[in-house]
């Protein structure tokens, strides 16, 4: 028959192949749904530990779990890489309690929670060795500093930063070794930057902790910054001379240009200045005398006084 056919034993060979992928299949898929019990392992990882406090060991640990699953999450669990196997524990949302000295504890139950969760099996499928986690921490020395802006704004032609940053808060609680304590003096916001600004900035801005070295319950704050439009403007203002002295100068007056927010235009005056002139220079016999402008309000930037010397009579 098979000279005769010979495509039948072919037909023979791949009957059987596909009757043996069958059976085995059927055979995988019975006991892959077959209960299954076994050991594995899983680290966690313990975060968010409170800012006065510092996880001094345990901050990472590999735990034992019982898990019963059928074959086919079983099989997950075993494939599951390292990388995948890591749990992170937050101290600010699980409930821990103090064993002795520096040791805490909280249940493992919050572990094969989350355990199960990863490998998608059911909560009670996953049993921890041991009933507790145990770990160290320290509580760290503290202390109160300013927090520094880190800028780089640049604004638009004719925009300008108006008055000082506002930080809020302005001050903040560190926590770390004393060592360390002993040599902060503030701690500075991470760079904030514009480019072009034309308006004003609110922004929340991290805090650089020194790379992990110190701790802070405030992770960032508030940073305003206004930023206006600037204008030109020239006042006559008149220069001062010292009651003592009986002189007159020539001119009396001085034109003060400068560089001032628009909203405060209207209410700038020639008063809010103050031009005087260095009485030293009469004793050392000069024929002028320099005039200086030392005073004058906030956010005002100076462009030019002119002139920048007078002469002077003295009156008997």
């Amino acid at each position: 028959m098979s000279k005769k056919y010979p495509w039948l034993a072919d037909f023979n060979v791949k009957a059987f192949v596909i009757c043996l992928a069958l059976s085995t299949s059927l055979w995988l898929l019975i006991k892959l749904s077959e209960q299954f019990n076994t050991q594995a392992s899983f680290v966690i990882k313990l975060v968010d530990a409170p800012a006065s406090q510092l996880l001094t060991n345990n901050e990472q640990q590999t735990l034992k779990f019982s898990l019963q699953a059928n074959g086919f999450e079983t099989l997950g669990c075993k494939l599951l890489s390292d990388s995948k196997r890591v749990v992170a524990i937050s101290l600010a949302s699980v409930p821990y309690r103090l064993e002795n000295g520096n040791t805490y504890s909280f249940s493992s139950q919050y572990v094969a929670e989350q355990i199960a969760q990863i490998l998608d099996v059911s909560a009670s499928g996953v049993t921890m060795n041991d009933d507790k986690v145990y770990f160290d921490m320290e509580t760290m020395k503290s202390k109160v500093v300013p927090v520094v802006l880190r800028s780089d704004i640049r604004t638009q032609q004719r925009f300008d930063i108006y008055g000082l940053p506002i930080i809020e808060p302005a001050t903040v609680t560190v926590f770390g070794p004393k060592n360390v304590l002993d040599t902060v003096e503030s701690v500075s916001t991470h760079l904030l930057s514009r480019s072009a600004a034309s308006e004003n900035i609110v922004e929340q801005v991290g805090l650089d902790l020194y790379d992990g070295t110190l701790h802070c319950d405030v992770k960032e704050v508030k940073v305003s910054i206004e930023v206006l439009q600037f204008t030109e403007q020239e006042l006559v203002v008149p220069i001062s001379v010292p009651d003592t002295l009986k002189m007159r100068l020539f001119p009396e007056t001085v034109k003060v240009k400068f560089i001032v927010a628009m909203k405060d235009y209207v209410s700038m005056k020639a008063e809010m200045f103050h031009v005087g002139i260095d009485p030293r220079q009469i004793d050392d016999g000069s024929a002028l005398l320099d005039v200086k402008l030392d005073g004058r309000p906030e956010n005002v930037e100076l462009i030019s006084v002119d002139p920048q010397r007078v002469e002077y009579l003295i009156v008997e």
